[in-house]
């Protein structure tokens, strides 16, 4: 694993960050905290699950991510008869060669783009597991291994708009977060007004980054430490998912890893190069809640997930402490201690 000797590179990688945000910021207007969900789930070698209503840009923010870095990009269409070869790609008898030759599908790229994708079936859906978890996709018996870095960014509507179809528990699973976008403020439609009014800005938006330049930002997310104390605290939260009287179904152990890999990443794009409590409990709810199923009574009372997940942060206690943690370089460094106290406003 690549390690960092010293404090200036760090920094460097995340001047790199600063410009995908400002970028995309340019395209998505005031909403900073999901274009920074995106990139944290980027940079933690996740998949990002953009949930709500048709208009509020949720396409735009896939896109703006996309064409912000210069790495090959596909966009999936996701329709009623779109089939599962479509995604992965398909074996054709070619006459000349007298043998099969492999077409690869749409999610041979480094970003794809999953438009709508609760509006394709449950068998389509079911394509994008293995390349999801796996980075691989299996074709005949043969395995073709996929770009790095890779990420499916996805939006679905609700599942009350018409035409739609329940992603399974275990595509759910797959994506580290779920973020809605939601309705811009009334300054910031004025704003969209003036800037989208005219030209699209994605017909101007630029690549500010190369492919490259994100590995290096993903192997330095690696080399985050995360103690001993912060780890148990991860776990503690998502067991108790698996315990709480308004859950049928609690969050799985690949929920406590992309828990602790965002929370990584997290310290990363604030210059850190460790984790604190802080990071996991800011993240909690975009990570854990899409995991969750509600008991049929906590869906009678209007019970969320995502309220269960913030009442499960208010009831597990903080740790607390100063410890020496390991830098990027392997030097000891003294971290500051965080105080006990309860979760800050998510």
């Amino acid at each position: 694993m690549t390690t960092y000797d010293d404090r200036s590179s760090l920094t460097d990688l995340t001047a790199t960050v600063e410009r995908v945000r400002g970028s995309v910021e340019g395209v998505i207007e005031g909403k900073p905290e999901v274009v920074r969900l995106s990139l944290t789930v980027l940079l933690a070698e996740g998949h990002l699950l953009i949930e709500d209503v048709p208009g509020v840009g949720k396409t735009m923010l896939a896109k703006a991510l996309a064409r912000s870095i210069d790495c090959s990009v596909r966009r999936i269409q996701f329709t009623p008869d779109l089939l599962p070869s479509d995604i992965t790609g398909v074996s054709i008898w070619d006459q000349q060669r007298r043998d099969f030759e492999f077409k690869p599908g749409a999610i041979f790229a480094q970003i794809v783009i999953g438009d709508e994708i609760n509006r394709a079936s449950p068998k389509t859906q079911s394509a994008l597991l293995e390349s999801m978890e796996e980075r691989q996709v299996t074709i005949d018996g043969q395995t073709y291994e996929l770009p790095s870095p890779f990420m499916v960014v996805a939006t679905q509507n609700p599942v009350e708009m018409e035409g739609t179809y329940p992603l399974p528990e275990a595509q759910r699973d797959r994506f580290m977060a779920r973020v809605s976008v939601g309705y811009p403020s009334v300054e910031a439609e004025l704003q969209m007004l003036d800037v989208h009014g005219g030209v699209s800005p994605l017909e101007d938006l630029q690549p500010v980054a190369h492919a490259h330049e994100i590995v290096k930002l993903i192997e330095a997310v690696r080399g985050v430490h995360v103690s001993e104390a912060v780890r148990r605290y991860a776990v503690e939260l998502v067991a108790a998912t698996r315990t709480h009287p308004d859950l049928r179904l609690g969050a799985s152990p690949r929920a406590t890893l992309h828990l602790l890999r965002a929370a990584k990443a997290s310290a990363a794009l604030g210059g850190r190069e460790y984790a604190l409590p802080d990071d996991v409990q800011a993240l909690a709810v975009a990570v854990l809640a899409h995991r969750l199923l509600p008991t049929a009574q906590a869906q009678r009372n209007r019970r969320t997930a995502e309220q269960v997940v913030l009442e499960i942060l208010q009831h597990t206690p903080v740790p607390a402490g100063p410890q020496q943690q390991r830098g990027f370089g392997g030097l000891a460094r003294t971290i500051p201690s965080y105080p006990q106290q309860p979760p800050r406003s998510l």
